[in-house]
């Protein structure tokens, strides 16, 4: 027997068109291309590296973590977090280390809200070093439950509880599953 859905009929808005960084605009490679991956491998970077060896970190921006997140599925509807604009470069922030990502649900009661959260949340766990900590929150008037899912959605010890459920797990995966089509309308 399948669920019925919270939105029978999201309303499903055209990609963004911008999908270059202003470090690609500035002549520097994306963080996310292979070229860069391979770099932070052979410099030594992949696990946090050392302060006092002297070599540059480049710091993302808040249209790389946007690259990331924009394509990844929504739970009930085969469209991506942008078309539903569940996410948007606005509702990005980038400070240093920190990264805040704000989601909008399609609807005040949406109980998807958390399960999309936790999407958001491994994505970026798995895409970026880990120097960054990820803050996923609703966006603010957005949700009827907006404390208890951000409470959820940033509660290390619930985060992995949900991740150690095989079916929740399953779900995450599904809607990662397209995660790696940036920029792919």
């Amino acid at each position: 027997m399948s669920r019925q859905l919270d939105n029978d009929n999201p309303t499903i808005f055209a990609p963004t068109t911008s999908t270059t960084s202003k470090r690609i605009q500035k002549g520097k490679a994306s963080l996310w291309s292979q070229e860069a991956l391979s770099d932070e491998e052979e410099l030594g970077y992949s696990s946090g590296g050392g302060s006092g060896s002297g070599e540059e970190r480049e710091d993302i921006d808040a249209e790389e973590v946007y690259d990331l997140l924009r394509s990844i599925t929504d739970p009930e509807h085969p469209v991506s977090l942008e078309a539903l604009r569940v996410v948007n470069p606005d509702d990005i922030h980038v400070a240093g280390n920190r990264v805040l990502v704000y989601l909008t649900p399609t609807i005040p009661h949406c109980s998807m809200s958390t399960l999309i959260g936790l999407s958001l949340r491994v994505r970026l766990l798995r895409a970026l070093p880990p120097r960054y900590r990820v803050d996923i929150r609703i966006k603010s008037g957005t949700h009827q439950s907006e404390h208890a899912v951000n409470k959820q959605l940033n509660d290390k010890e619930r985060v992995q509880a949900a991740l150690e459920n095989k079916h929740l797990l399953n779900v995450v995966e599904g809607c990662l599953s397209t995660a790696d089509k940036r920029g792919s309308a």
